[in-house]
Order: structure tokens, then C-alpha cells, then sequence
């Protein structure tokens, strides 16, 4: 499906701790970022709620969102996402609805079905261990009324929130919140940055299910693209063993800090665990300028994708920033 090679170029931020450093550094860091690509033209910033990962600072997300967004003037702020079943929607509709009357025109608010954490967190954050496919559907629903100006008689008001008119995206690395995304009228947003294999058929789930809604006249679909870019193809695969030992710690149930880059991952990884690596990075680019040019329109032309989020893993900050210059520059190409 061909597609304008100047589709928007977003950011997806885990606010990364690394081996040695804070959790402040970390909050500090990702500003930093926003800043960074604010003024490179990036679209937008959105970070992820996740729980109990020593790694990852960004799980009291809307209050990381008020950060990021007092610290920028711009680029849009949100989640990326939110996880919907860890809170009720009137908090998140006051939360966002506050966001959205101090930032106005700034904020999106993405929604995910899963946890974001593991069974034991959950508990702790009073959820239910329930899997049922009817309470997200009721959830989002319940989320999208009280975000819209409220009705005569309406006795449950999100103060703030109702009138806001926050902007939702379903996210999903399946087909369940692809349909659901095309049924609503939503925009939505594939997370290929770690679900590869299901991307082709949720994309095709959800244009297929899509109906026009007051939120959009046809489908609008971003997907998670994981891009390292450096000088040279050689540079940029040492920078991505910080990612592949996060992945592994990950799947090992120990997920830990960003760690240093390594000159080989041979005997940091078992066979089984490479296999895991290579597929959960199955769309990743990792390479030099002329490598990233190639394989960011082959994507683009693939999905045809209306927008990317970009999500990286780089143990030095600077290195991060200069990934993203050279990302731009070689979609601008």
C-alpha cells in the first residue's frame, strides 16, 4: 500500500533507568529527549505505564505526562499507554481531563487492555484477575462518555474531564483492540515493536472493521517501530546488545536496568533466548544512515502506516538523541 513517505515520526518512552544511575536521572533524561525532538519536528511523546520493573520509571504515567508537557511547548505529550484495567475510568477521565485544560490541544491518552505488570502487581494495584473481553470494550466506552461534554441530567461528571474531548487511541499487539478500534471510530496504534508477527493482520483487522465515527472519517493507524540508528551499521549493532540484555533479562523474569553496550552477546544468551531477541525485534532497524533510509521506506511502503512511533534502547543518553537526528534526517531524505 503506498504512502507518503513524510508520514509523521512520534516517540515511545519507557523513561529508562540505567546500571548505575536514578530514577531521577532517568525523568531528567527523558525530558531531555522530548525537548530533543520537539525541536527536531517529531509529532509526538508518548510514554507507558508499566509496574515493578527497576528498569522503567514511567509508571505513574500521567503525572510523568504533566512533566513532560510543562517542559515542552509543542510536541503533543501522552500514553502510550495507559493500561485501562489497573484504574477506573473517571480517574483516568479527571487525570486526562486536567492534563487537557493545562496543556490544551497537547495531550493524548492511549489505552491498552493488558496489565502492565505481572500477577502478583496486579493484585497490589486491586484488580481483578479476571480475563473478561466485555469489561474493556464497557471500560472505554464508559472513558470516551465521560470525556464528552456531558448531557442534561447527567448526574456522573468527570470535573475536570467532560467537555474535553481528549483524543483516545486504542492500543493492541493482537486483533482483539484492532476491531474494537474499527468498530469505535478510533485511531489506532500497533505495537510491532514487540508483537511483529500479529502487525500485518491486525493493520488488516482493523481498516476492515473500521467505521467513520465522530472522532475520524477513515482509519488512522501508528505503529511501534524499534530503531537504533548510529554513524555506521557496525556502531549500531554494538549499541543494540543494551537492548538485547534487556530482552533477555526480560524473558529470564528478571528484568533489570539499561546495561552498558557489549562487543558480543556470546555467552550472555542461550540459543532459545536469541531466538526470542531476534523475533520480539523482528521489524527493528538497527544501522547506519544509508540502512535506516532503506528499511524506513520499505516499512512505511509495507504497513502504510499514517504515522510511526519510534522506541529505542540506548545505555547513553546522548547516543539516544543522536539516533533520532539521524532517524529524521533520513526520512526527510
Amino acid at each position: 500500500m503506498p504512502q507518503n513517505p513524510a508520514i509523521p515520526l512520534s516517540v515511545l518512552d519507557l523513561a529508562p533507568v540505567r546500571q548505575n544511575g536514578t530514577v531521577a536521572g532517568a525523568l531528567a533524561n527523558s525530558l531531555d529527549l522530548a525537548r530533543h525532538v520537539e525541536k527536531l519536528g517529531y509529532n509526538r511523546f508518548w510514554v507507558a505505564e508499566h509496574h515493578n520493573m527497576p528498569g522503567i520509571a514511567s509508571s505513574a504515567t500521567s503525572v510523568l505526562i504533566g512533566y513532560l508537557a510543562g517542559g515542552t511547548s509543542t510536541i503533543r505529550v501522552g500514553s502510550g499507554g495507559v493500561m485501562l484495567p489497573n484504574h477506573a475510568p473517571l480517574v483516568i477521565a479527571e487525570q486526562f481531563g486536567t492534563l487537557e485544560a493545562l496543556y490544551p490541544g497537547r495531550i493524548d491518552l492511549g489505552l491498552g487492555r493488558a496489565p502492565g505488570t505481572d500477577p502478583m502487581t496486579m493484585r497490589a494495584l486491586r484488580r481483578e484477575l479476571v480475563d473478561d473481553d466485555n469489561a474493556f470494550p464497557q471500560n472505554v466506552q464508559e472513558l470516551l462518555a465521560l470525556l464528552a461534554p456531558a448531557v442534561e441530567g447527567q448526574k456522573l461528571r468527570a470535573v475536570p474531564g467532560a467537555g474535553s474531548n481528549v483524543p483516545v487511541w486504542l492500543l493492541g499487539s493482537s486483533t482483539f483492540s484492532a476491531q474494537l478500534a474499527g468498530l469505535l471510530g478510533l485511531p489506532f496504534s500497533f505495537a510491532s515493536h514487540f508483537a511483529p508477527l500479529r502487525l500485518m493482520d491486525a493493520l488488516e483487522t482493523y481498516r476492515h472493521f473500521f467505521k467513520p465515527s465522530a472522532y475520524l472519517e477513515k482509519p488512522y493507524v501508528m505503529v511501534g517501530l524499534p530503531v537504533l540508528a548510529a554513524e555506521t551499521d557496525e556502531e549500531a549493532q554494538f549499541q543494540a546488545t543494551t537492548q538485547y540484555q534487556r530482552l533477555v533479562n526480560l524473558v529470564r523474569g528478571q528484568p533489570t536496568v539499561l546495561m552498558p553496550p557489549v562487543d558480543s552477546m556470546e555467552g550472555l544468551w542461550e540459543p532459545r533466548e536469541e531466538a526470542y531477541v531476534r523475533s520480539h525485534l523482528g521489524v527493528a532497524i538497527i544501522g547506519g544512515p544509508d540502512t535506516v533510509r532503506t528499511k524506513l521506506a520499505a516499512f512505511i511502503e509495507q504497513t502504510g502506516a499514517d504515522e510511526l512511533i519510534v522506541t529505542t534502547d540506548f545505555y547513553d543518553p546522548a547516543d539516544r538523541k543522536r539516533s533520532f537526528e539521524i532517524l529524521m534526517d533520513a526520512h526527510r531524505d
